[in-house]
C-alpha cells in the first residue's frame, strides 16, 4: 500500500493521483486530412456482407453516430502531419525549440517496432540532441499520460518545454477490416466484433507544456486521476492487420472503471460542475452511458466524432483544440478516457 500526502487540500495516495504544481499548455495545434470516407460509403463497400447477414445499412450512423471519419489524401502521411502539428505548437507558443527538453509521440500508429516513432518526429523538427525522445503507448489514453510524464517532470525542474505529439492513420487496418469482412465465411460475430475499427479515423495533433510561472496566459494543468482494471486486458485487441472487440464487455468493464475513479476522485475533489467535459471520442452509447451515470450536463460535452470518428489518444486533443475558442479564462476543463487495456484516465485543466 502506497503512502499518501496532502497538497492543495487534497490527498493523494500512491501512485494513480496526480497534483501538478507549475505546469501549463501553452499550445495545441491539429491537422486534419483531406480525404473524407463517409459511413455511407463503408455502407456501399460492405453491401453484400450486409445483405448476406440480414444487417441493415446505417448502423455506423445509427449505432455508432459515426457519420464520416478522415483519411490521408495522396501526399500527405501521419507523420508529415505530426511534424506539421509540432511546427504549429512552437509557433503559436513563440518558444524557440532549442529549448525544448522533451518529445514524446503517443500514438498508436507505428510502421516499425523499432526505432521509435519519436525519433522522426525529433529529426523532423529539428530540435536539439539534448531534447529527450521515446514513445509512450497506452491505448486511447497515450495523449493524456504524455502529458502527465511531461507536466511532472516541468515540476522536478528537469525540463523547460515539452512536446507532447500524436498522429494517427486508420487506413489500412480500415482497408483490411472492409477486405476481411467481406470474405463469404465472415459470420455476424465476425462483423459484429470488427465492427468498432469502422469507427476509426486519422489525424495528428501536438501540444507544447512548459512552466505556468513563465507564461501566465498559459492553461494551468490542475490534477489527475488514473485507475485500471488490466483483468479486461482481452477485450480489445488491436494490430496492424486489424482490432478485434468485445463491444458489450468493453463497455461494462469501462463504465465500472471509470464510475469508480469518478467517485473516488469526489473524495477529495468536485469535478459535478466543469464547464467542459472532454472525453476520449468514441460512440454515442459510450458518451451517452458516461453523461447518465456521472449526472453531466450533456451541452457541456463536446462531440468530434461524427465528424471525424475516433482518432486514438488525438481524440481527446483534437477534441479540445475545436473546443479551445469557447472557452474563457477561468474555465474549468475535464479531460477524460478509457483505453482497452482497460484503464482511465481524468485531468483537469484551469483554461
Amino acid at each position: 500500500m502506497g503512502t499518501s500526502v496532502t497538497w492543495r487540500g487534497v490527498r493523494v495516495g500512491g501512485n494513480a493521483t496526480s497534483m501538478y504544481r507549475n505546469a501549463a499548455l501553452l499550445s495545441l495545434a491539429t491537422v486534419t486530412p483531406d480525404r473524407v470516407t463517409t459511413s455511407a460509403e463503408l455502407d456501399g463497400r460492405l453491401r453484400p456482407v450486409l445483405e448476406r447477414l440480414r444487417l441493415p445499412t446505417g448502423l455506423l450512423q445509427r449505432i455508432a453516430g459515426v457519420h464520416e471519419r478522415r483519411n490521408w489524401a495522396q501526399g500527405q502521411s501521419f507523420d508529415a502531419a505530426t511534424i506539421e502539428a509540432g511546427e504549429k505548437a512552437l509557433a503559436e507558443a513563440g518558444v524557440d525549440r532549442g529549448r525544448i527538453g522533451l518529445i514524446i509521440n503517443t500514438s498508436v500508429t507505428r510502421p516499425h517496432l523499432e526505432p521509435s516513432v519519436a525519433v522522426r518526429m525529433h529529426h523532423g523538427l529539428g530540435l536539439p540532441s539534448s531534447a529527450v525522445n521515446f514513445d509512450i503507448a497506452n491505448a486511447c489514453l497515450g495523449f493524456v499520460n504524455g502529458m502527465s510524464l511531461a507536466a511532472q517532470l516541468i515540476d522536478a525542474g528537469q525540463i523547460e518545454y515539452a512536446l507532447v505529439v500524436d498522429g494517427e492513420d486508420a487506413d489500412e487496418i480500415q482497408h483490411r477490416t472492409v477486405e476481411r469482412l467481406c470474405r463469404p465465411e465472415t459470420t455476424r460475430a465476425d462483423f459484429m466484433r470488427e465492427f468498432p475499427s469502422l469507427t476509426l479515423g486519422s489525424g495528428a495533433v501536438a501540444a507544447l507544456l512548459g512552466r505556468a510561472d513563465a507564461h501566465p496566459s498559459g492553461h494551468r494543468l490542475v490534477m489527475g486521476v488514473t485507475r485500471a482494471a488490466t483483468q479486461f486486458n482481452d477485450l480489445c485487441v488491436g494490430g496492424v492487420n486489424g482490432m478485434y472487440t468485445d463491444a458489450k464487455a468493453l463497455l461494462r468493464g469501462g463504465m465500472q472503471l471509470v464510475m469508480a475513479a469518478w467517485q473516488e476522485a469526489r473524495q477529495h475533489v468536485d469535478w459535478s460542475d466543469m464547464d467542459r467535459y472532454v472525453m476520449h471520442q468514441v460512440s454515442d452509447v459510450h458518451t451517452a452511458a458516461i453523461i447518465k451515470a456521472a449526472k453531466l450536463d450533456r451541452d457541456r460535452v463536446p462531440l468530434t466524432y461524427p465528424r471525424f470518428g475516433n482518432v486514438g489518444p488525438a481524440s481527446i486533443p483534437i477534441t479540445l483544440a475545436h473546443e479551445a475558442p469557447s472557452l474563457s479564462p477561468g474555465d474549468r476543463v475535464l479531460l477524460m478516457g478509457v483505453g482497452s487495456g482497460i484503464n482511465t484516465a481524468m485531468m483537469e485543466l484551469a483554461w
